[in-house]
C-alpha cells in the first residue's frame, strides 16, 4: 500500500487503549510509507504494469505462434529420432542441444539446438510435426521455460527494461522495498481508529474527498498485502545483489535444488550427426525416451543430450503445474540404462517451497488460475499507486488540506526503542543493499527537510 492516511487523522491525539510505543513509532512508520510511495512508486507502477502484461503473455504466445505449436493430430506418430533428423536437414549448421517431444495431440515436437549468435540462454526451437516429419517453423527459445520470442521479450522488459544488467536495479528496488511498503501500509490501517469495523476491509461508500479515497487505497491494499508480499520475497531471487545475498543464504542453510548425478563411464567418443560430441556406442533418443518411460516419467519431457563424451543423456519432466511432476533420471548412452534418478518428492522441502514460489510468480504453478491472480495483483497494486498519488496530490502544501507529521520527528523516538530498529535497519540494509541505501537516502531527505524547516521565519497568528 502506498501513500499515506486521512486528514483528519493528523491532528488526533494517540488513542489511550494503544501501546505507547505505536504512538511513538506512528511517525517514522508514517513518514517512511509517505517517502516509500511517493519516491517508490513510480518503480513499483512499472513493475505492476510490465508484470500484469507478462501474466498475458502465455495467452498471447499461443496465439501469435500457433502455426509452430500445433499441428494436425494424426493416429500414429514418428520415432523421436526421424523428427530430429528432419530439424537437422531444416538447420544443419545447428548443434541439437536436447528435444521436447510432443505431450499432447495436435503439439509440435521442439528440436532445440546450439546455433552461433545467439544471445545468452537461448536456442534455435525447430517445430516439427511429429506425425509427418514436417518442419512447420524455427523461433528463438529462451531459459529453461521455453519462452518465445514475445514472451521473451515481455519478460525482459519486466526483469530490466530491455537495459541489461543496469536495468535490473529498477526491478530489485521495487521488489526490495514492496514488503516494507505493504507491511507499512497494513500497519497504518489496521490501527486507524473507525466507528464501523466493516470499512476495515470493504471501502466506506458514503465517505467523501480524502476520506473516500484512502477508504479504498486501504481496503484494496488489506485484500492484496498477502500477494504483494509474495512477489516481492520471489521477485527477490531474481535480483542481481539481493538475490546473491539469497542464494548464499540458501547454501548456507542447505536450501538449494538437488541436481543429479550425470557422471558416465568411459566410452570412446567421435563427433556425432550435428557435429555434437557422443559415445561411439549410443543407443538413440528412441531408446533413451523408452529407458525414461519404464521409470514412470511422462510428456512434457525434455531429453538433453551428453554435453560431453562419456555423459548420459539426462531426461527430465517440465511440468512445473500443480501438483508438480519434475522427477529426473540420467540415461547412459551407451547401454540404454538408467544410471541415476532424482525424484521431486525427494527434494528437501525448502528447495520444493523455492521452486513452487518461482514458478507462481512466472505464472505456471497454477496455469490460467495462477496467471490471473498474478494480473488481479498487477491491476491492485496500479490502482495503490494512483490512489496513493491521488491523496498526495489532494493534500499538497499548497491546497492547505492540513500538514502530515513533519519531517524528523521521528528522532523523538525513545532510543530504547530506535537503536534496535536501527540495527534491524541495518542488517535488512546489509542483505538487500539497493533498499539500504535509498533508506539512508530517505533518512537524509528527511533530516534535510526537518532542518530547513526549522531555519524558516515562524508564521505569526493571522498571516497564514
Amino acid at each position: 500500500m502506498t501513500s499515506t492516511v486521512d486528514v483528519t487523522e493528523q491532528t488526533r491525539p494517540p488513542s489511550p487503549e494503544r501501546p505507547a510505543s505505536w504512538a511513538a513509532l506512528r511517525p517514522l512508520v508514517l513518514r517512511l510509507h509517505f517517502y516509500a510511495g511517493v519516491l517508490i512508486a513510480p518503480f513499483l507502477l512499472v513493475a505492476a504494469t510490465t508484470g500484469l502484461l507478462y501474466a498475458a503473455s502465455f495467452q498471447i504466445e499461443q496465439v501469435i505462434y500457433q502455426h509452430e505449436l500445433t499441428a494436425p493430430a494424426g493416429r500414429t506418430a514418428l520415432p523421436l529420432s526421424r523428427q530430429i533428423e528432419a530439424a537437422r536437414a531444416a538447420q544443419p549448421a545447428g548443434t541439437v542441444m536436447a528435444v521436447r517431444p510432443a505431450a499432447e495431440p495436435g503439439q509440435t515436437t521442439r528440436v532445440l539446438m546450439d546455433q552461433p549468435g545467439l544471445p545468452e540462454s537461448t536456442q534455435l526451437a525447430v517445430f516439427v510435426d511429429p506425425h509427418t516429419g514436417q518442419v512447420r517453423g524455427t523461433l528463438e527459445s529462451y531459459g529453461s521455460s521455453g519462452a518465445l520470442p514475445v514472451r521473451a521479450w515481455i519478460s525482459h522488459l519486466h526483469r530490466h527494461l530491455h537495459l541489461g544488467e543496469p536495468g535490473r536495479v529498477y526491478s530489485e528496488l521495487a521488489a526490495s522495498w514492496l514488503w516494507v511498503v505493504a507491511l507499512g501500509g497494513l500497519a497504518l490501517w489496521i490501527t486507524r481508529r473507525r466507528r464501523n469495523r466493516r470499512h476495515l476491509v470493504m471501502p466506506d461508500r458514503a465517505a467523501r474527498g480524502p476520506r473516500r479515497t484512502l477508504s479504498w487505497h486501504g481496503s484494496v491494499g488489506l485484500w492484496a498485502v498477502l500477494g504483494l508480499l509474495f512477489l516481492s520475497a520471489t521477485g527477490l531471487t531474481w535480483s542481481k545483489y539481493a538475490g546473491e545475498n539469497v542464494d548464499e543464504l540458501r547454501s548456507a542453510l542447505a536450501w538449494t535444488t538437488p541436481s543429479i548425478t550425470t557422471s558416465g563411464g568411459d566410452h570412446a567418443a567421435h563427433t556425432g550427426a550435428g557435429g555434437h560430441h557422443a559415445a561411439t556406442a549410443d543407443v538413440g533418443v528412441d531408446r533413451v525416451a523408452q529407458a525414461a518411460a519404464g521409470k514412470g516419467l511422462s510428456g512434457p519431457l525434455e531429453i538433453v543430450w551428453p554435453g560431453e563424451p562419456g555423459e548420459p543423456y539426462l531426461v527430465k519432466e517440465i511440468d512445473k503445474t500443480a501438483p508438480t511432476r519434475l522427477d529426473q533420471v540420467a540415461v547412459d548412452a551407451a547401454t540404454g540404462q538408467v544410471t541415476a534418478e532424482l525424484r521431486f518428492a525427494d527434494y528437501p522441502l525448502a528447495a520444493k517451497l523455492t521452486r513452487w514460489g518461482i514458478d507462481g510468480h512466472m505464472g505456471l504453478l497454477f496455469g490460467l488460475a495462477n496467471q490471473v491472480l498474478l494480473a488481479a495483483l498487477a491491476v491492485g497494486l496500479i490502482t495503490l499507486i494512483v490512489l496513493g498519488y491521488r491523496m498526495w496530490w489532494r493534500r499538497r502544501p499548497t491546497r492547505g488540506f492540513g500538514k502530515p507529521y513533519p519531517p524528523g520527528r521521528w528522532r523523538q523516538v525513545h532510543w530504547a526503542l530506535l537503536a534496535p530498529l536501527g540495527l534491524l535497519a541495518i542488517a535488512v540494509g546489509v542483505f538487500l543493499p539497493l533498499m539500504g541505501i535509498s533508506l539512508a537516502a530517505f533518512l537524509l531527505i528527511d533530516a534535510l527537510l526537518a532542518y530547513l524547516r526549522q531555519r524558516r521565519p515562524a508564521v505569526r497568528p493571522g498571516e497564514e
